[in-house]
């Protein structure tokens, strides 16, 4: 044992002295110089160097290093090129020798110092530019004109505006024919003329799939609309392909033009698509300490017949623990039909089944309605129906019946940059209800305004400015003869924060309560960012609920302010406010608002 441990010793001392005596792999050095001031072209010629990264990320293997080293004569040429100096000379030394001139089957073992020396001579500028054919109302960019700096991508930029206005006209095929790019070194000049080779004018053809799908092939072709034989068009390409995203069926969905015309100059337009997911379910929370926790949840069936139906069943339940209050639940379930009537409207049946027990009200009803969404742009979308709602209400007035045909007709416009929280842009929801009485309850009207406005400030856009106005009426019906749930009340986490939930309503004497026909409700809120996932808000909301059908003053206004927190998740922020009243008669105090995505 004594000789097995003693060999084993010299073993280990022998290990140990030739690893101290091995030559370091590592690269001690890396030096990059560029001559003149320009820093701009100094920071450019440096991100352009594989060198430089090796030296950054410890890359230490010499086969490595004059790989990277080779390809930085090409890599740092297009730099030079990008920025107008077509006259440079590039200098890469490994250990004093040029990198080009290094033996590839003779690597050495050790690389110390590699020395980037980079002479970007003048810089060049337009002689003369040609671009031709080009549509009438082509503007090419100023940067491609005779004097400017003769960057290679001006040139590239000039050639793609063109290409693209020629795609708009439907000459769908454009590309570069032929291209004369001279250098004149003496005048330090760079001339290019460039020839476009249009084709001829395209229509579209046919839609072909070349991937397989649950969705039928007869039901995506509906839903995309191609419009066949019209001249061909970017932007319904683009459009083609927001239909079939919008219907939530498939993951992806890409579409290619076909390489080859087909008769009477026709392009085919090939599509290939991958199926989401049929299934999705979710849930929601907002808790506030007078309203108390309100929880939702849905279950989403895609594609559920085969042709892209989508099948949506949603449940609430509200005021769990509010104090006050019952508890308010609703199911409900949707079943959307997309191109029903056109690639552009979505038909839909909707049903729903609500209990409310409300400060003023206590109602059951049940609701179906049948109508269509038409989407008349990515931003704007209409919705009308048909509905038949029945109803048992509850109220200081006594216990009534109500049936009701209504026709709900709805406008969103939606310009928000994002919507869960949104720093620039705008929001528009317009919707009216007509109804009418089929038990001799009263017929009328309701309408209801909902704009929100929102306005980054700041370098960096870190401080939002943003206001929401409401705005609310019942028309040809009195305060008594209108289902409850039509009329308006003031007060809550989606009115007026600080004032206890729906406290705001129309008083008719010998203790009748009873919600106003007409509602006024503004919001301000200055959102600002602490850090990458903390912000703070300040915000001040105000109500008026009057019994007139329109503002004439004579109803009454409350108040209220407060201060939050936010902190970003990346699906929308979670949001944590305080809020006390500022105006009118109320003994609740603070009040607590906790839940996801900005007030509004």
């Amino acid at each position: 044992m004594t000789s097995l441990f003693r060999h084993l010793r010299h073993f280990i001392y022998a290990l140990l002295f030739a690893c101290a005596a091995a030559p370091s792999m590592s690269l001690e050095r890396v030096t990059f110089e560029v001559t003149g001031s320009d820093q701009d072209l100094k920071d450019a010629l440096s991100a352009a160097s594989l060198v430089q990264a090796a030296k950054r990320d410890g890359m230490s293997a010499p086969r490595d290093l004059i790989s990277a080293a080779l390809a930085d004569y090409g890599r740092l040429l297009g730099a030079l090129y990008a920025q107008g100096h077509y006259s440079g000379v590039i200098q890469i030394q490994i250990d004093g020798t040029e990198a080009a001139s290094l033996p590839l089957l003779n690597v050495p073992d050790r690389i110390g110092t590699i020395s980037i020396r980079v002479d970007p001579g003048p810089q060049f500028r337009f002689g003369q530019t040609r671009l031709a054919p080009l549509p009438p109302t082509t503007k090419l960019p100023t940067s491609f004109a005779t004097g400017q700096p003769a960057r290679a991508g001006a040139i590239r930029e000039a050639v793609d505006v063109a290409v693209s206005d020629w795609r708009d006209l439907g000459y769908a095929k454009t590309n570069p024919a032929a291209q004369k790019i001279v250098a004149d070194h003496r005048a330090q000049t760079l001339s290019a003329d460039v020839t476009l080779n249009t084709g001829p004018k395209l229509r579209f053809g046919t839609l072909k799939q070349t991937t397989s799908s649950a969705v039928r092939s007869d039901r995506i072709n509906k839903i995309a609309g191609l419009p066949t034989g019209d001249v061909f068009s970017p932007n319904t390409l683009e459009t083609v392909a927001k239909r079939l995203r919008r219907t939530g069926a498939f993951s992806s969905v890409a579409l290619k033009e076909a390489d080859q015309l087909s008769a009477n100059d026709t392009l085919d337009i090939e599509l290939s698509v991958a199926d989401q997911a049929p299934r999705r379910f979710g849930f929601g929370a907002e808790v506030s300490s007078l309203e108390g926790l309100n929880i939702s949840g849905f279950w989403m069936h895609r594609n559920i017949f085969g042709g892209a139906e989508r099948l949506r069943f949603d449940a609430e339940v509200n005021q769990i623990n509010s104090g006050g209050n019952a508890i308010d639940y609703k199911v409900s379930g949707r079943l959307e039909i997309p191109a029903s009537f056109g690639p552009d409207t979505t038909g839909f049946i909707f049903g729903e089944l609500e209990h409310l027990d409300e400060p003023l009200f206590t109602s059951d009803t049940a609701t179906v309605n049948l109508g269509a969404t038409w989407f008349a742009s990515d931003r704007l979308e209409v919705e009308a129906g048909l509905g038949l709602l029945v109803s048992e209400t509850t109220d200081n007035i006594g216990t009534r019946q109500f049936t009701l045909l209504t026709l709900p007709i709805s406008a969103t416009w939606d310009q928000r940059d994002v919507p869960l929280n949104p720093v620039n842009g705008y929001y528009i929801e317009a919707d009216v209800t007509p109804f009418v009485g089929l038990d001799g309850t009263a017929s009328g009207a309701r309408l209801h305004l909902d704009a929100r406005g929102y306005r980054g400030i700041g370098a960096n856009e870190n401080v939002v400015l943003a206001g929401r106005f409401q705005l609310g009426s019942v028309a040809g019906a009195g305060n008594t003869a209108v289902h409850p749930d039509f009329l308006f009340s003031s007060g809550g986490g989606d009115t007026v924060r600080g004032q206890p939930y729906q406290s705001l309503d129309v008083d008719l004497g010998g203790g009748v309560q009873i919600g106003g026909r007409s509602f006024i409700g503004v919001s301000t809120e200055v959102r600002t960012d602490i850090t990458d996932k903390i912000g703070a808000v300040a915000f001040a909301d105000a109500g008026y609920i009057g019994a007139e059908s329109f503002f004439d003053g004579s109803g009454a206004w409350h108040s209220g302010a407060g201060l939050g927190l936010r902190y970003e998740t990346g699906i929308g922020p979670i949001r944590f406010d305080v809020a006390a009243p500022v105006s009118s008669d109320t003994s609740a105090g603070v009040q607590i608002y906790i839940g996801i995505g900005q007030a509004f």
